[in-house]
């Protein structure tokens, strides 16, 4: 056999599937595509994680356009972490172009355009399903890895969570923590020093300090109730296609510790809540986790030890979690081991750190007879990348460049209009607009530290106006009256930290 056909063999070989795939595109070899040789990818590998990076530009946006189509078409539900804004069109049907139709030719991949069922989520006021978490649901060791804290300040905020379960007080947004901190250092620190050890006012500064930076990053509209459900995530449309949920992100770009703590939530609740799966024959859900250096470049070691514990046992429970980034070298090489599907756009070489970073990116990938990787990496075309991927049996593909295929739906983002039609029409919309402040830490302090100054005020004025025992103290009397209990549930916490979501309108 030729050069052309031992590739063909080698490729279709290395990517074939007994059973259900999804068809990326379709092989390249000396810059000619191969209508021969096409890339399918297994379902029942896509929960081992992926990346999908390369320079702007170069096509990246629509791969994931591709493959989250895909996915949908098979019935599995996405969730899209969208920065740039540019997803949302893959609620409308695209429009096919001369150009689409010249490169699904070569490819020998039919083309038709289609729309696929959509969610527009926030993190922030823009209009959507609003997202948000109370600060139970995180748990101690969460939240205090999000503030970045060090074993002490860990420590206490240990403690002001074990006080609140013990005086069954919800800690719902970040105004339930502040107060019960102001509490603590002020009128209840002989109380807590009783009952749990002194607690230094410079360390309870520190973590004040540290939810305040929070709280200015937009952690105020996250942490609150509604909390958001993930089964909400799962859904499936009448005709069978899975949800795309796009969360749109394009006004939190300055902000990334938010970013992080609700990827994080998110991430350690599905783990929680979902059952183990097993070699499933597809995925229960697929993240897309865009820009994803955003939340590498500003984590603690803390944190990145997190991301990736939480990366390796998800998988378990059907989910697989795909990192976008412009340079692979962004993510960790913890969590880049963990990866299965690598999807490497072209890069640009600029300069001598652009040359090495070439380097070691090609370093990272299986040889080939086929290809000199780190040259082929500068001179792919746009809509062109290199792609490895595990078999059925969970072995690595053959590197192959690819011509992938382009997306069925719109090229190009929501008008306000379309974005307001989807919205208006969605259910989840309506479920989680409302904004509840139930009586949670916040409300029973204040009430407390008022009735305890009043007891106070009262006793001072009813005392003989000669005697000179001393009158009790506020911190005495609020360490004796008694806290109105709110609700009888039990808190109680998984692997993460993550509250089990007991408290319901």
């Amino acid at each position: 056999m030729n050069k052309k056909d031992n590739f063909i063999q080698d490729i279709n070989n290395g990517y074939s599937s007994k059973g259900d795939s999804i068809i990326l595109g379709g092989a390249i070899l000396d810059g000619e595509a191969v209508a021969e040789a096409h890339l399918k990818i297994p379902l029942k590998t896509l929960n081992r994680h992926g990346l999908i990076a390369g320079a702007t530009g170069t096509g990246k946006t629509k791969t994931i356009q591709v493959f989250s189509e895909q996915l949908s078409n098979a019935g599995i539900p996405v969730l899209m972490m969208d920065i740039k804004g540019d997803f949302s069109g893959i609620a409308k049907e695209g429009k096919e172009e001369g150009f689409i139709t010249e490169r699904h030719a070569k490819i020998n991949v039919p083309y038709n355009v289609a729309a696929f069922p959509v969610e527009l989520m926030s993190l922030s006021k823009q209009n959507g399903v609003r997202l948000r978490a109370t600060v139970s649901e995180f748990g101690p060791v969460l939240f205090s890895r999000i503030l970045d804290l060090n074993d002490t300040q860990a420590g206490v905020v240990a403690v002001i969570f074990k006080y609140c379960d013990d005086k069954q007080m919800p800690l719902l947004d970040l105004k339930d923590i502040k107060k019960v901190i102001n509490y603590i250092t002020e009128e209840g620190k002989d109380e807590i020093s009783a009952s749990y050890g002194k607690i230094s006012t410079a360390t309870t500064g520190t973590i004040l300090r540290k939810i305040i930076e929070l709280e200015q990053q937009g952690g105020d509209l996250f942490f609150g109730e509604l909390s958001f459900e993930t089964d909400d995530l799962m859904r499936i449309d009448e005709n069978g296609k899975g949800y795309v949920n796009i969360i749109r992100l394009t006004d939190i770009q300055d902000k990334p510790k938010l970013f992080s703590t609700f990827m994080l939530s998110l991430l350690a609740e599905i783990y929680q809540k979902m059952p183990e799966k097993g070699d499933a024959e597809q995925p229960e859900l697929v993240i897309f986790i865009d820009e994803a250096h955003l939340i590498f470049n500003e984590a603690s070691k803390a944190l990145l030890e997190q991301i990736e514990t939480i990366v390796k046992l998800i998988r378990s429970k059907g989910v697989g979690v795909y990192f976008v980034t412009q340079n692979p070298m962004d993510v960790p090489s913890g969590v880049l081991a963990q990866l299965g599907l690598k999807i490497q756009h072209a890069l640009r070489a600029f300069t001598a750190n652009d040359r090495q970073a070439i380097k070691k990116t090609a370093d990272n990938y299986p040889t080939s007879q086929y290809y000199k990787t780190d040259e082929l990496l500068t001179s792919l075309g746009i809509g062109e990348a290199l792609v490895t991927a595990l078999n059925e049996k969970g072995v690595p593909t053959p590197l192959v460049a690819t011509m992938m295929r382009a997306p069925q739906s719109r090229m190009d983002i929501l008008t306000a209009s379309e974005i307001d039609e989807i919205n208006n029409k969605s259910k989840l919309v309506k479920k989680y607009s409302e904004e509840i402040d139930r009586e949670s830490a916040f409300e029973i302090l204040t009430k407390k530290i008022a009735d305890a100054n009043e007891a106070a005020a009262q006793q001072q004025e009813q005392a003989p106006a000669k005697t000179s025992k001393s009158e009790p103290s506020t911190t005495e009397v609020v360490t004796k009256s008694v806290l109105k209990v709110v609700t009888s549930a039990t808190f109680i916490r998984g692997v993460f930290g993550v509250l089990t979501k007991i408290f319901k309108k």
